[in-house]
C-alpha cells in the first residue's frame, strides 16, 4: 500500500471516528434527558433485549457487543442492577460465570428508549456509514 493509501484510510478512520463520537454524544443527550439512561447503558439493555427468549446473557458474552472494558461493563451493570432493570447471579454449572438478565423494568424501559435512539441515529447518523464506506472504497480498503 502506497503512503497516499495509507495516509487515505487514516483520514477516513479519523472521519468516522468524529462521526461516531458526535453521534454518540447526541444520543447520550436524548437517552438522559428523555429516559435517564446513557448510551451504553441503553446498548446493554438492547443486547439483553434481543436475546434468547428470557433475555439473559453471560457477562462475558454481554462484554464482547458492550464496546467497554469488562470492568467498566460491570460497574455500568451494577447501576443498571440497582436501578432494578439488570439482575445478576451466578452460574450453578460454571462458579466463574455470571449470567446478567433483565428485569421486566428494564424490557420496559428499553422499550420506552428503542425510539428515542432510533430516531437519534436515523436523523444523527445516517451520513455516517455512507460517507465512511464511499472513504474506504476510494482507498480500496474495502476490497482486500
Amino acid at each position: 500500500m502506497s503512503r497516499r493509501s495509507d495516509d487515505d484510510l487514516a483520514r477516513a478512520w479519523h472521519e468516522l471516528m468524529s462521526r461516531y463520537h458526535r453521534v454518540s454524544c447526541v444520543l447520550d443527550r436524548a437517552l438522559q434527558s428523555t429516559h435517564g439512561i446513557s448510551g451504553s447503558e441503553f446498548a446493554v439493555l438492547e443486547q439483553l433485549a434481543e436475546t434468547r427468549p428470557d433475555n439473559t446473557l453471560r457477562m462475558h458474552d454481554l462484554g464482547e457487543h458492550a464496546h467497554v472494558t469488562q470492568s467498566a461493563l460491570s460497574r455500568l451493570v451494577a447501576r443498571l442492577e440497582a436501578d432494578g432493570l439488570v439482575h445478576r447471579q451466578m452460574c450453578v454449572d460454571d462458579r466463574r460465570s455470571v449470567w446478567a438478565r433483565l428485569t421486566p423494568a428494564g424490557l420496559d424501559l428499553y422499550r420506552a428508549a428503542r425510539p428515542t435512539q432510533r430516531e437519534v441515529l436515523r436523523t444523527e447518523g445516517g451520513d455516517c456509514l455512507a460517507a465512511v464506506g464511499s472513504a474506504f472504497v476510494a482507498t480500496g480498503a474495502l476490497a482486500r
